[in-house]
């Protein structure tokens, strides 16, 4: 199947030698915040083949959707860019003002519209009606004699997560290169917001012996939600590729979501800080700071003293946009 070359590959696995220590596990680190510049996330790794589609079927804009500060909106904005295509992001916010050009020109907006994405704010209740709203867009360009290409939140379904089982792939040949000790892992923990990663992890983590054990840590709904979403997008990534019969196990853990998407706790945010201090590792408020708050969690239950792959998804731009939450945390 179609794949453009978008993201910078193989992203390095590193130990974090003192951060180790202090959660007492066997830690490396999958450095997909290392993917490209500000592009760079796991999202693109989806966009690889959602993207090689909306080519291969002659489109010359595509449509997708997300938080305002959505990072899968961003990378999606600025790879559609470099291939010459136009980009409508419909952005939810809170704010009862939908007028655009008042979103605040800072983090992923700000990259956004540096590249000319077209940006058009919806609600919360609208936002529920994603997918409809977004086929009416591309409706609308149709009969405005444009090509669409509708991509879904966070470019989660059965193609994009063949981003994923890529990726496990990819650790498996740094494996076999002896990177990371050379043995396959306990487990894989990541953040969860959409449920594509951890579709293409838990195929792609049976297929290439990676791991027996995948953790999707939720930043937002609850386990249940997620294990429905992450189930029917398995079945569709199966029906593109049919030899990916086998599944780690997987474990959707919601004790770390916090209070809503996109919310920390200051738990959470002093964890971000700590990690920072001991690695100079760099998590987010919304995906990774997240995860590794569930991770320091399991390292003192279910996986104490495990092997442990975090995969590092990114998420750089949404943290600069909250620099004043870290206000009360930073001394």
């Amino acid at each position: 199947m179609n794949r453009l070359a978008l993201a910078h590959l193989p992203t390095p696995l590193q130990k974090p030698e003192r951060l180790a220590r202090a959660l007492g596990i066997d830690l490396w680190i999958k450095r997909d915040d290392m993917t490209g510049g500000p592009e760079a996330g796991n999202k693109i790794r989806k966009l690889e083949f959602l993207l090689a589609a909306a080519v291969a079927e002659g489109a010359d804009t595509v449509i997708t959707c997300g938080g305002l500060q959505s990072n899968h909106a961003r990378a999606t904005a600025l790879a559609a860019a470099s291939l010459g295509l136009g980009a409508v992001l419909f952005l939810r916010t809170s704010d009862p003002d939908l007028d655009p050009a008042k979103a605040p020109l800072e983090g992923n907006v700000l990259l956004d519209r540096l590249v000319g994405a077209e940006i058009r704010l919806i609600t919360p209740a609208t936002y529920r009606e994603r997918n409809a709203v977004m086929a009416a867009a591309a409706a609308e360009l149709r009969a405005a004699g444009k090509r669409p290409y509708v991509i879904p939140e966070g470019g989660s379904n059965g193609l994009g997560s063949l981003g994923y089982v890529e990726c496990m792939a990819e650790v498996r040949r740094q494996l076999d290169q002896g990177l990371a000790g050379g043995e396959r892992f306990d487990a894989i923990v990541h953040a969860c917001g959409s449920g594509g990663t951890a579709a293409g992890v838990v195929l792609g983590a049976a297929a290439h012996d990676v791991a027996p054990q995948v953790w999707a840590m939720a930043v937002c709904d609850d386990a249940a939600t997620f294990e429905q979403i992450i189930a029917r997008i398995v079945g569709e990534s199966r029906a593109i590729d049919a030899s990916l019969t086998g599944a780690a196990t997987l474990h959707v853990n919601d004790r770390s979501k916090g209070p809503a998407y996109a919310v920390s706790t200051a738990e959470q945010r002093k964890g971000i800080i700590d990690a920072a201090r001991l690695s100079g590792l760099i998590f987010d408020p919304v995906y990774t700071g997240k995860a590794f708050d569930g991770l320091t969690r399991l390292a003192k239950s279910e996986l104490s003293g495990a092997r442990v792959l975090f995969l590092h998804t990114g998420g750089l731009p949404g943290l600069l946009a909250q620099g004043s939450a870290f206000s009360g945390e930073i001394g």
